[in-house]
């Protein structure tokens, strides 16, 4: 008996061994141990990191003093321009360069609060793809106040009530923005711009309800165009309201009952019927408390929105960027005559300085008088580019520079 027992006690140990080998050949108490090493490695790493980050910290402290002491502007686009094309030029992988470009945006955000807050103004609500460029581009640390319309930005900016603010200025598939061009009409005197910044937009579908339960999708009617292939076919029967923003879609969509599981029940009980949705931004989904159904429903991948970052006038103006690094914008009138516009154009061509963008609106002084807004690569520092600007304005009626800034080389 004694014998037999010896052998069942054996036998459980022979059948487990197989088992104590893992698919790729560590057994479980030699794994855990290559883990923990590693782990101590990372935490020695981020020890380090954190020391240094805080160090790079200290020296922004010194720098900001000094900035003072200048009367320097805090910000400063085209330090933050080098700095970024310098450590995106050290990243030799496995890091992405946008995931070292959002680290580094983060660093310069905490950066602004050690110095001076600062306070940016965006078209609202909170949500909107004009506050999800605000954060790309300036960070998390910062001030950022919902100013409701493109106006009201300009407006605050002008006063000094808003450090900077941020507009929208041209979408790769809607064309321009006209509520801004018309802000510059009239704003040229007490706004410039400091630098651009291009976001790539996604639409996403955001609801609280089931995605089969959808029956009205709220948006802008712009945001719609832009998604209209992946309606008609995902929702062709869905009703489509406009709205003035889409953060007020989402908003709309979170305060929406989820609708019950029929439709006699609704009919009897009174209850909601209807799958309440938006389209909009996953900044305004996490905002509002709703839920992505589908993320990336535009139609075009290649949706880029240009924003404008603007500052009172009576701030330094932002420096070049370098060589190659920089554009002009300008607005313009031309005289009453054939060929006025033409040979407005022709200095700038004469000149080998391209011209990026060029669009009108009317003057709002006379009928059938135009303001021409263009952009075009060099700074109002460099001579040869001051000069071209200069004959220009001597064959126009009225010619204003609304900012020489570094233009924008990355999409974020």
């Amino acid at each position: 008996m004694k014998k037999r027992k010896a052998q069942s006690r054996r036998k459980p140990k022979a059948r487990a061994a197989p088992r104590s080998k893992a698919a790729g050949g560590a057994t479980p108490s030699t794994e855990p141990a290559a883990l923990e090493a590693l782990r101590k490695r990372i935490d020695a790493v981020d020890k380090r990191l954190v020391g240094l980050m805080n160090q790079r910290a200290r020296l922004v402290i010194g720098v900001g003093k000094v900035k003072r002491a200048l009367g320097y502007p805090t910000y400063a686009p085209h330090r933050e321009s080098q700095v970024l094309t310098k450590v995106l030029g050290l990243n030799t992988g496995p890091l992405h360069a946008r995931t070292i470009e959002g680290v580094y945006r983060e660093l310069m955000s905490g950066s602004f609060r050690l110095e001076v807050p600062i306070r940016i103004g965006y078209l609202g609500p909170a949500g909107s793809y004009s506050h999800v460029a605000a954060v790309k581009h300036f960070g998390t640390s910062v001030d950022f106040e919902d100013l409701h319309t493109i106006a009201g930005v300009f407006t605050e900016v002008a006063r000094g009530h808003v450090d900077f603010g941020l507009v929208p200025i041209e979408n790769s598939i809607g064309g321009g923005i006209v509520e801004t061009l018309q802000a510059f009409q009239e704003f040229h005197n007490d706004v410039t711009i400091s630098t651009e910044v291009q976001i790539e937009v996604h639409h996403a579908l955001l609801s609280n309800c089931a995605p089969s339960q959808v029956t009205h999708i709220h948006s802008k009617p712009e945001v719609f165009q832009q998604c209209r292939t992946w309606l008609a076919t995902q929702y062709p029967r869905a009703h489509l309201v406009a709205e003035a923003s889409s953060s007020r879609a989402v908003k709309l969509a979170a305060s929406a009952p989820v609708p019950v599981a029929s439709r006699s029940k609704a009919r009897a009980g009174g209850e909601h019927a209807h799958g309440v949705a938006a389209i909009g931004s996953t900044l305004a989904a996490q905002i509002y408390g709703v839920r992505v159904l589908f993320e990336n429903i535009e139609d075009n991948p290649n949706n880029i929105t240009r924003f404008f970052v603007v500052q009172p006038r009576s701030k330094p103006a932002p420096k070049s960027a370098g060589p190659g690094n920089d554009k002009t914008s300008l607005m313009f009138a031309t005289m009453n005559e054939p060929g006025a516009l033409v040979n407005v154009l022709a200095v700038f061509q004469r000149a080998g300085i391209n011209l990026t963008h060029i669009d009108k609106r009317p003057s709002g002084r006379e009928n059938w008088q135009y303001s021409f807004f263009v952009d075009a690569e060099g700074h109002m520092d460099d001579p040869w580019f001051a000069s071209a600007v200069a004959q220009a304005k001597g064959l126009c009626r009225e010619l204003h520079v609304l900012g020489s800034y570094p233009r924008s080389k990355r999409i974020l």
